[in-house]
């Protein structure tokens, strides 16, 4: 009786302690507060009337500022017809740390900006105080309540480090319920793989972040002894008429001391971003003046912490007859490290010039599952007016943003066409952009920067939709042929004739075959045993319209096969090499669910499914001593679903309670028999 005291003592505590780690991992969620503004509006949809009328976009957020002049009104008659404060409850939700003001002018502002689609109305849903941090409840229960209220749009410009799958579910939830979702990439760009829940999801659309088209969309390269850097101009420079180079020359932190006695003259200085003194308030404006006065060409502020920054040359506290003299470019703390420690007399080339459809560097990128593509978009997120809380306006940038002009071009095609299903729509914003190109002209990764940039005039007028918009495709060397079909969907009614190219990989022979008036069925087959991920993209021209259908295509040695049985899978790993193991991971679409197993050449693995849905099924395969990936889908619409255990533990923490419980009860068994 004691040792079973003792136990059942010692298992509270594990499942408190596992129990507390798995809420503070799973509900700590903040807002993307880079300040960021996309540029609003489109000629096209207006000179025809489309303006947003009739459509409803619920925006959660941090509440939206109702009394601004742009945004005027709470209640029926009002802009902000409705909505709720999940932070107050029984108050309106009202606005009082700006980000969502800004989310609504991008969306729906109607007086001195004017946002993408005017006289939309807004539901505006408070799941959080200052923005800094809401629980993942909140966003659920507004995403219900958007639900409940018809909303025909939701904008979420929040996200979380990582899968959440009850915001899947939810965001699913919407989607099923034929409202458009869309979200933020977030702003841990550059880094790959840095994009969370619900930008994570399958079925939204997530939105990563671009210049804009004004000229403070400047872009920079930098290139030392013919090697390459990424640099961000600082706010306030000027475009360069021609490419600057120079010696590089160290200066410490830029200070008039450390300047007087080396010689700057006509180099390209780099400077340590802050300074050795504790308290001094070292302004990039003074460090430009200093490198200038001492006869610098340029400049390089390199971070004195980890990452890449975007500074100000031009601010509140510079002095009154201010103005830059030379360029001034930051750069990540190892790049500028690299730099300074290999200085020998090197030669470096400095360029500045407009490029709005370029990356932003703080926009975050995929992959977040080898599945499917994310972001899928971008848009315009740097540089922009907004409108922000108290009657005022705002300059600032980020994927907060970029995600609301995508919002506001939704509202215009539904206005236009109100029988198009959430995925039509989709359809023609993915399939209609531009190209987003680096510095020197080369396309960003399709895992960067999605399809390209929105342009909603060429959405707007096009006649096509093909669908899926992008995809996802596996071969092996088992299989070496990919083939996947297209619905197409004329909107005025007749396809007529198309035109498809295909960009990729040379080892990649492509074919295409119209099956009826409305499938096309493409064929991939690899000539090489080129393995690894390969992206392209499939352009099809219809009626002086051309369409981008991006792919990426995972070309692995090993290969994995699935049988369904009832309400098992069965697997089957194969490689052309001698194999020892294999983990197995099944990932439900709906909501990111993942379910693990193992194989080995003597034994069969298999999961248990408990509803309809389609899995992707990631194996990782043990061959000599190195890990080789295999992928494959599953669509399961037999099984009669049945409800599955599920104490909303992660499986770390379920696996960590398994252990200690297993220990106990052999500790139990051994005090037992004594």
């Amino acid at each position: 009786m004691k040792f079973l005291v003792i136990f059942s003592f010692i298992v509270v505590i594990l499942m408190g302690l596992v129990l507390t780690q798995a809420m503070n991992s799973e509900n700590q969620i903040h807002t993307y507060l880079e300040r960021s503004v996309p540029f609003v509006g489109t000629d096209i949809p207006r000179i025809q009337g489309i303006d947003g009328t009739g459509i409803k976009i619920a925006i959660i957020d941090t509440g939206v500022d109702f009394n601004h002049p742009d945004l005027f009104g709470w209640g029926p008659d009002g802009k902000v017809i409705g909505g709720y404060n999940f932070i107050q409850e029984g108050k309106p939700p009202i606005d009082n740390n700006g980000h969502g003001t800004q989310v609504a002018g991008v969306i729906a502002a109607d007086g001195q900006a004017v946002g993408v689609a005017p006289k939309a109305k807004i539901l505006a849903y408070k799941v959080s105080e200052d923005g800094e941090g809401v629980s993942s409840d909140l966003i659920i229960r507004a995403i219900e309540k958007a639900i409940e209220d018809d909303a025909d749009i939701i904008n979420i410009s929040l996200g979380v480090n990582k899968t959440n799958t009850k915001i899947e579910r939810a965001v699913n939830q919407a989607l099923e319920k034929e409202i458009f979702v869309v979200a933020a990439a977030g702003n841990d760009g550059p880094d790959l793989g840095s994009i969370g829940s619900p930008g994570r999801n399958f079925g939204s659309v997530t939105v990563g972040a671009t210049y804009n088209n004004l000229t403070s969309s400047l872009v920079a390269t930098l290139e030392v002894n013919e090697k390459p850097y990424t640099v961000i101009p600082m706010a306030g420079n000027k475009k360069t008429e021609d490419a600057i180079s120079g010696k590089l020359v160290f200066g410490g932190y830029g200070k008039v001391d450390e300047l007087k006695d080396l010689d700057v003259k006509d180099s390209i200085l780099i400077v340590e971003r802050g300074s050795d003194v504790e308290g001094e308030l070292l302004y990039f404006s003074i460090k430009e003046t200093n490198a200038a006065d001492a006869g610098a060409k340029a400049m390089i502020v390199y971070n004195n912490i980890p990452g890449i920054f975007l500074g100000e040359l031009v601010h509140e506290f510079i002095e009154p007859d201010y103005s830059p003299r030379i360029p001034v470019v930051s750069i990540d703390r190892e790049e500028g490290l690299e730099i300074v420690e290999s200085i020998n007399g090197d030669e470096a080339t400095l360029n500045l010039f407009f490029n709005p459809d370029y990356l932003a560097h703080f926009s975050s990128r995929g992959p977040v599952s080898p599945f499917y593509i994310k972001p899928e978009i971008v848009a315009p997120g740097a540089y922009i007016n907004t409108t922000q809380s108290n009657a005022g306006y705002n300059f600032t940038s980020g994927t907060s943003y970029a995600a609301p002009h995508v919002s506001g071009a939704a509202a215009l095609l539904l206005q236009k066409n109100p029988e198009l299903h959430h995925h039509e729509i989709k359809s023609l914003l993915l399939t209609t952009v531009e190209p987003v190109s680096d510095a020197y002209g080369d396309e960003f990764s399709i895992q960067e920067s999605g399809a390209g940039r929105l342009n909603i005039a060429k959405a707007f007028d096009a006649k096509l939709i093909i669908e899926p918009p992008n995809f996802v495709a596996q071969a092996s060397s088992d299989n070496k042929v990919v083939e996947k079909q297209f619905q197409l969907k004329s909107l005025d009614g007749t396809l007529g004739s198309f035109d498809v190219t295909f960009e990729g990989p040379k080892f990649i022979k492509f074919g295409e075959e119209l099956i009826d008036e409305s499938i096309l069925n493409i064929r991939m087959s690899m000539l090489e045993d080129n393995f690894g991920e390969h992206e392209g993209k499939i352009r099809l021209s219809h009626e002086g319209t051309q369409y981008v259908v991006p792919f990426v295509l995972h070309y692995t040695s090993g290969s994995i096969s699935i049988v369904q049985q009832n309400e098992k899978l069965f697997f089957d790993v194969y490689h052309p090499e001698e194999w020892s193991f294999a983990k197995i991971s099944i990932t439900n679409s709906k909501d990111g669910r993942i379910d693990t197993t193992t194989a080995t050449p003597n034994k069969a693995a298999s999961i248990d499914v408990y509803e309809n849905a389609e899995y992707w099924v990631d194996a990782k395969i043990r061959v000599n001593g190195n890990t080789s990936s295999a992928y494959n889908t599953i669509d399961v619409r037999t099984l009669e679903e049945r409800e599955r255990l599920d104490l909303g533990i992660p499986e770390r923490q379920m696996t960590i309670i398994a252990g200690a419980v297993i220990i106990i009860g052999i500790i139990g068994v051994v005090l037992k028999r004594r």
